[in-house]
């Protein structure tokens, strides 16, 4: 079997003096960060500055949304417009409460911290920011994932356009030259396969976005961004070493998600896994289970019930520190449900095989993610007839790296480049 080669890190590179490459104002040497709070997303942007060199230099900043209660509801309105009609409904429960002389309402997010206690992204502020350090520290680079965010990057990119480089990851679906450069996985132009057009009422199509094709500004990758390299591979082998090592091999690693509306599943999904695991015990050395935050209760009661008595299987307990990274490092296989793109980029980039189960449940652009990978013989499906001693291999998903050279040309036809 042919040795897997894994993406290496950014290294340094040789260079010429500042001044004779265009002196210190076209040197990047920060970067922003605009999240949404959730895991998926900002890991994406932090891989991708952690690719370009510049993760000791980065500041993360948060778009944050009203919390609890009926808020729970409007997550599908635009951030600004959220905000405006939750103020609107505290002034009118503050005026009720004042009323009835009742005792006033809690905040949101449960108690007296509220949005105050988190870094917001100001659009202001960092414009102001890029602006008045231009001069001593250079461009600024921003970086923002996910639907939250896209309206505070372009606006970043359209108050200092001379100061900042601006990349949006995941599709904003219109008006792309808002940004210096969109980073975006291939399956969210499947709308405008022929497939997909099938699928879509001849009214309903003028709705459905992107409505073209991708153009030069625009980054096409197989799965999502993240921050798995050699380098972190390495560093996470030594770090659980005393954990993993004295492990019986090969290891499996059984990574689980949740139900997403373009995959639905629930127990049955479960009990279907946990036949398929009991199917692959016997050429198993070890098998690790780990939940995420997202797995709905009476799926992992079904994962619990039928292996915590087994002494091949350890399920994690949630507490920390998580051994996800060390799974990475130290798994001889996967086993990842398909509702997780980020989960099964994070697995694909291991070289090590690696097995989904639940595919045929995802619809839509999803559908068409998984039947990439299968086509490029990165996964297989999972039926619990697996030999796990038997090793497969191919060349690993390298997105984020190949991202990165992107965006290291784009900044050079600017005539912008990234400190060395």
């Amino acid at each position: 079997m042919r040795p897997i080669r894994l993406p290496e890190p950014p290294g340094p590179s040789l260079g010429v003096p500042e001044i004779f490459e265009g002196g210190a104002y076209s040197v990047i040497r920060r970067a922003v960060i605009i999240g949404n709070g959730f895991p998926g997303s900002e890991n994406q942007s932090i891989g991708l500055v952690r690719a370009l060199g510049l993760a000791d230099k980065q500041v993360l900043y948060r778009v944050t949304r009203p919390r609890g209660g009926i808020n729970e509801w409007l997550h599908w309105l635009p951030v600004s417009l959220h905000k405006k009609l939750d103020y609107i409904i505290r002034q009118l429960l503050l005026l009720t409460v004042r009323r009835r002389k009742l005792m006033p309402v809690p905040m949101e997010n449960g108690g007296s911290v509220g949005l105050s206690s988190v870094l917001e992204a100001d659009v202001k502020q960092i414009v102001t920011m890029a602006s008045e350090t231009y001069e001593k520290e250079g461009p600024l680079l921003v970086v923002a994932s996910g639907r939250d965010t896209i309206s505070i990057a372009s606006s970043i990119k359209k108050l200092a356009a001379e100061n900042v480089f601006v990349v949006q990851i995941q599709h904003p679906r219109s008006q792309l030259h808002r940004f210096d450069l969109v980073v975006t996985p291939r399956h969210d132009y499947y709308p405008l396969t022929p497939q997909a057009q099938k699928q879509i009422p001849r009214c309903l199509r003028r709705w459905i976005t992107p409505l073209e094709p991708p153009d030069r500004h625009v980054v096409l990758t197989v799965g999502a961004l993240h921050q798995i390299d050699s380098s972190a591979l390495r560093s996470a082998a030594s770090a659980w070493h005393d954990e993993f090592a004295p492990l019986p091999k090969p290891l499996l690693v059984v990574n689980i998600g949740g139900p997403t509306s373009h995959c639905r599943y629930g127990v049955d999904l479960a009990k279907q896994l946990s036949a398929c695991l009991h199917g692959v015990l016997v050429s198993c050395g070890s098998v690790r289970i780990s939940f995420s935050e997202r797995t709905p209760e009476k799926v992992s009661n079904v994962i619990v019930k039928e292996h915590i008595d087994n002494p091949k299987v350890y399920i994690w307990d949630g507490a920390e520190p998580n051994p996800h990274m060390g799974h990475l490092a130290w798994a001889d296989a996967f086993v990842v449900t398909a509702d997780s793109v980020s989960m099964i980029s994070e697995a694909c980039s291991t070289g090590k095989p690696v097995y989904v189960i639940g595919a045929e449940r995802c619809t839509w652009k999803f559908s068409d993610f998984h039947n990439t990978l299968r086509e490029r013989g990165v996964v297989r499906p999972f039926t619990g007839s697996e030999d796990i001693s038997e090793s497969w291999s191919y060349p690993p998903l390298n997105d984020t790296a190949e991202a990165a050279i992107k965006v290291r040309e784009a900044l050079a036809e600017r005539g912008w480049r990234l400190r060395p």
